[in-house]
């Protein structure tokens, strides 16, 4: 396939708030009632009742992503706005409680309760899932098996859930904590070939551990309706250009794979139980922590990894023209995430309030 036309499609979960409280509220029906004409499609009811997800159009490049997400977020929070509530990106909210939430009535979510009960009901979580376009399903296998060493990177700079029932959790990306409570999460396998993967659902189904693919739940997925590969693993992120930017880079990374494919080489395959360590250390450090590299078989510090993985991709950046929004990397590297800021906030004004604010702020900036 030609690397240089991937589409992209982004999915963001987002919070609803009343403006007041700073808490979480239970109003997505009335954002869908109302929103109905202008959204066709493009916006479903999550698990519980303060949750809201938008799905992009199919993105012929980055550009087109941007217009997208931007013009989402406006839609979702204008009407938010006009009945006095407002909308938040961020992997965890600073401090309502999941014991508070109320769960959507939906057909589906009802039996993720039955199936997980307490393990479900502690979801109050929400994440950026970026789709890029692989029509060829044994190449969507291959990338996946490459991409997977990369994952822990871009969750680095993703990460926005420090704080979770109004604690400081001592982690950038408490929601993968939560998250990884459920099964088949984490980490994809490696699968040689998409007959081999087709293989692994259908011992799963036929014994009844799922009923259908989309229960699995891993980083990294082939989807099962669509002809992508979702990356799955980031935090929802909370600035517009920061989450273009990390879009840009999945999309870049997968433009790299194919293009060493293309030249018969491959990236190595590492351990599942290896990645698995580097994603810990995102999730507890964020970019501020070290990953580890492997080849050499010592730490190093996140920045200069995620630096030297810009390298990597640069040959294939402008072609992509995505040039700007990959720059942007380095200035989350500079920064930090969202998890920085909001840690930040709170040690100058000891307020969840405050960094509520700060996020409803940031969501909507560029809308």
């Amino acid at each position: 396939m030609n690397w240089k036309e991937l589409t992209i499609g982004i999915e963001e979960e987002y919070q609803i708030i009343d403006p007041e409280s700073r808490e979480l509220t239970s109003f997505i029906s009335e954002i869908l009632d109302q929103g109905a004409v202008l959204f066709r499609d493009q916006v479903k009811p999550e698990f519980l009742q303060s949750q809201i997800e938008t799905g992009s159009h199919i993105c012929r490049n980055i550009k087109e992503a941007r217009q997208e997400v931007t013009r989402l977020r406006s839609i979702v929070s204008d009407i938010a706005a006009r009945n006095n509530r407002k909308i938040v990106a961020a992997g965890t909210h600073p401090f309502s409680r999941w014991q508070d939430q109320i769960i959507t009535d939906k057909e589906r979510y009802k039996t993720l309760l039955k199936d997980m009960n307490l393990i479900a009901q502690r979801l109050l979580i929400f994440g950026m899932h970026v789709h890029i376009g692989i029509p060829n399903k044994d190449l969507r296998i291959d990338v996946m098996n490459q991409a997977a060493y990369f994952m822990p990177h871009i969750l680095s700079l993703s990460t926005s859930s420090p704080f979770w029932a109004g604690r400081f959790t001592g982690l950038k990306s408490y929601r993968c904590v939560v998250f990884e409570d459920l099964p088949r999460t984490g980490p994809p396998e490696y699968f040689e070939s998409d007959q081999d993967y087709q293989r692994y659902i259908n011992t799963l189904i036929n014994t009844n551990c799922i009923d259908e693919p989309t229960k699995i739940w891993w980083d990294i997925r082939p989807h099962p309706r669509f002809p992508t590969l979702e990356f799955r693993m980031c935090d929802c992120t909370t600035t517009i250009t920061d989450a273009i930017a990390i879009a840009a880079l999945i999309q870049a990374v997968v433009a790299k794979l194919i293009r060493l494919r293309e030249n018969n080489q491959t990236w190595r395959i590492y351990r599942r139980g290896l990645i698995a360590e580097n994603k810990w250390r995102a999730i507890k450090d964020g970019v501020d922590g070290k990953l580890i590299d492997f080849g050499k078989q010592e730490e190093v510090p996140a920045r200069f990894l995620i630096e030297e993985l810009l390298e990597i991709v640069s040959d294939v950046v402008d072609e992509l023209g995505t040039g700007d929004e990959i720059d942007h990397i380095r200035t989350i590297l500079k920064n930090g995430s969202s998890a920085d800021r909001q840690i930040r906030k709170f040690e100058e004004t000891q307020s969840m309030e405050a960094v509520v604010d700060m996020l409803a702020e940031e969501t909507v900036m560029g809308c």
